[in-house]
């Protein structure tokens, strides 16, 4: 079975392959301080819980955004499950053209959301993903990477408004029942939450006017389920997407290395 770990700023999502299928998925706080030790305890613990066994694990793929959490997660992989995982990054095989300035400058995250996009979906695509910020990425009719934008994610924008406006709250952020708010938090709420939905459409807009009328848009990400559904593109919401890229990126570095 492939483990595969996507270590976001906010979340780190976990996900095991059993050849193609999903057998199951957790959704972690990312926590800088955690050593080793304890990444490696919880992951077996959910494993148990969900019905697999730790010795099942024969290979670990992984996409980080966080670099000093890299060096745990290696440590976490060879103590616990005897395995050196792979890191998506420079010289790994995507099978994606990157038309980016400085490819190095991707997030991992967002090429592995692109590579299950295209081989899911087809292309032309857009992809959103609602996390810590707002990614919206592009992919071609012929499965090149074009480049996207980058936004803050409600979470921040909401941070933001409680850390520099001395009398606003600290909110949930949830749909309001009116775009209208009559106390100041259903005023932030309406404005965090429309602010992002107003962002992600008046995005989708430039982009699908510069790509076509063909193109397919994907929502993924923690909060893909909240805005998604209150864009007038409607996307399907794909939250496995990360983790089904890095298993097909997985997959293309292991039939690369067998043709060796």
């Amino acid at each position: 079975m492939l483990l595969v770990i996507d270590v976001g700023n906010t979340n780190t999502s976990l996900g095991v392959f059993d050849q193609r299928e999903l057998r199951a998925q957790w959704r972690l706080s990312t926590n800088r301080d955690q050593p080793a030790d304890e990444y490696g305890i919880l992951s077996r613990n959910l494993f148990l819980l969900g019905g697999i066994q730790p010795d099942q694990i024969n290979a670990m793929m992984v996409s980080s955004v966080v670099p000093t959490l890299n060096p745990v997660i290696q440590e976490m992989a060879e103590r616990y499950f005897h395995l050196k995982p792979y890191f998506l990054g420079p010289g790994t095989r995507t099978g994606m053209a990157i038309h980016y300035d400085n490819p190095l400058e991707v997030g991992a995250d967002r090429i592995a959301d692109s590579v299950a996009a295209f081989e899911k979906y087809g292309g032309p695509c857009v992809i959103v993903d609602f996390g810590t910020a707002i990614t919206v990425d592009a992919v071609s009719e012929k499965g090149e990477y074009l480049g996207g934008v980058i936004a803050p994610g409600i979470g921040i924008s909401g941070e933001a408004l409680f850390a520099r406006a001395a009398r606003l709250p600290r909110v949930e952020i949830r749909e309001p029942e009116r775009v209208i708010g009559t106390n100041t938090v259903s005023s932030m709420q309406s404005g965090l939450f429309y602010g992002a939905v107003g962002l992600v459409d008046g995005v989708l807009d430039r982009l699908c006017a510069v790509m076509g009328p063909k193109t397919r848009v994907i929502a993924t990400g923690g909060q893909a389920g909240l805005v998604a559904s209150a864009s007038k593109y409607k996307p399907p919401v794909d939250i496995s997407l990360t983790l089904e890229g890095l298993r097909i990126i997985y997959e293309r570095n292991l039939q690369n290395a067998r043709r060796k």
